[in-house]
């Protein structure tokens, strides 16, 4: 996926820059990127890094004394290298963007045939924020380009454009990806996370709205573009995405992963001692578990932070599975001889739970049942860098349901009805090849519950293949 921060300011923007686009870092692990623009000098500043062998802060710590100016940009970015700068009949801008793009080959082919070229070309292929970039100037000024992204591309897109007259932040049209706009003396700014603002001084102004452009000055905001009043915001932001102190739409991370391991607590019949919270994004409904059935919270696995990456990190899934078992370590102490309740955010694959679970029982789990926040997956996403996925195949309930029907892509409706024979079945299939005590998903109805947001404005195509578009 990817997360960026945008800031400006009467005085310098680097070290909220630097620090505000730090905080993206759980978005994405590839490439890093920021792009200040100085007024006194009429200059752009810009920098680039691969950050898939370490961390933002040590690839860029030491360049900062390059950048200089009042506004600035930062990605966090598994796909492109980003920001692009460009002088066009525009201006000059940067742009850094959270986006898929579905049809790029189709857009690309015809970029062509009107004679424009590419020039930021990433490992051979299209850079998409370029391609972005080309689509915006083919406006008349930059709503007008901004609306021809929204209108040519399949997909999503959310984008930050740096200025010679501030920072134009727009949304994308679907509301798929959030931006959240901060506010402090002297200060806006435009992030993916909230949680990039308490520690630099910003509070929260307001959500801008699905479609909706707005340009930010030190001294004020200015609409551009009013927002849609359809929406269809990504419903595994809050998942799995989210850092625990970030709120879209108004709703915090960790309240609503709380709130749906209550609900599933207080329904659930398993007799189990103590709930668990597979770390990171497992915990916080865990602990809501815990409240919901009345049991303790006991932290028997713990996470080993400083110095093993993210999981997906690592491009080959040998790689990626040896990270996954690294970082995690067991505490034999609060295992033995106890039925536990771990509770994770997904399955995807089922690689990394299935190591996970075998080492449990090594270290003398009597029992171990398994509590999920969301439904299962059973559709790719279309719409934003969910996964590093290139086949639904990837996915393990597609692969039992090839099983069991002899085509991945036959009943899927069926399968992901939660009750059904066929869900029963494929969930009995997971539960036995993984070893579980027990295996539960949460349903679509308790997360959107917890979400507290209408399901007309939720995107929950991963779980039920909806799209209302």
């Amino acid at each position: 996926m990817g997360g960026f921060f945008g800031t400006v300011a009467k005085e310098s923007c680097v070290t909220d820059l630097f620090y505000g686009t730090d905080y993206n870092s759980h978005l994405g692990t590839k490439r890093g990127g920021m792009a200040a623009y100085d007024e006194t000098t009429n200059c752009f500043s810009r920098s680039i890094h691969n950050l898939e062998s370490t961390y933002f802060r040590t690839k860029f710590e030491d360049e900062l004394d390059k950048f200089k100016g009042n506004s600035g940009i930062g990605i966090i970015s598994d796909t492109d290298a980003q920001p692009i700068i460009l002088n066009s009949h525009l201006g000059r801008f940067a742009i850094v963007t959270v986006a898929k793009i579905m049809n790029i080959v189709e857009l690309e082919e015809e970029l062509l045939e009107q004679n424009m070229h590419f020039s930021e070309l990433s490992s051979g292929q299209t850079n998409q924020t370029e391609l972005i970039a080309l689509l915006i100037i083919q406006g008349k000024n930059f709503v007008e380009g901004i609306e021809n992204v929204y209108n040519r591309i399949k997909g999503s897109c959310s984008m930050l454009l740096l200025t010679e007259d501030g920072i134009i932040a727009a949304r994308d049209k679907w509301g798929r990806t959030p931006i959240v706009i901060g506010k402090k003396e002297g200060a806006y700014a435009a992030t993916s996370e909230s949680s990039s603002f308490p520690n630099l001084g910003y509070e929260v102004e307001r959500y801008l709205g699905p479609g909706e452009i707005v340009r930010l000055r030190a001294e004020g905001i200015e609409q551009m573009r009013k927002p849609e009043e359809r929406m269809q915001v990504c419903s595994f932001l809050w998942v799995y995405y989210g850092f625990p102190t970030s709120c879209y739409e108004g709703r915090n991370v960790e309240e609503v992963r709380f709130t749906s391991g209550v609900k599933m607590g207080q329904t659930d019949t398993s007799e189990v001692d103590c709930a668990c919270g597979i770390p990171d994004s497992g915990v916080g409904m865990a602990l809501g578990y815990a409240e919901g059935k009345g049991i303790p919270y006991h932290r028997a696995i713990a996470k080993y932070t400083p110095t093993w990456p993210r999981s997906f990190t690592p491009s080959r899934q040998e790689m990626r599975s040896l990270v996954a078992k690294m970082k995690l370590i067991p505490n034999r102490a609060m295992l033995q001889g106890k039925r536990l309740l771990f509770c994770d955010d997904s399955i995807v694959r089922g690689t990394q739970l299935r190591d996970n679970v075998k080492v449990l029982y090594e270290y003398g789990a009597k029992e171990v049942h398994i509590r999920i926040a969301c439904p299962p997956l059973i559709y790719a996403c279309p719409f934003i860098g969910f996964t590093a996925s290139k086949s639904p195949l990837e996915l393990i309930t597609r692969r039992i349901i090839k099983e069991l029907e002899g085509d991945e892509n036959k009943n899927l409706e069926k399968y992901a009805t939660t009750g059904s024979p066929e869900y029963n079945r494929m969930v009995e299939i997971m539960r036995e090849r993984f070893g579980f005590t027990s295996l539960r998903f949460n349903t679509l109805e308790t997360l959107v519950e917890s979400i507290g947001l209408p399901k007309c404005k939720l995107c929950t195509h991963c779980f039920d293949g909806s799209s209302c578009f």
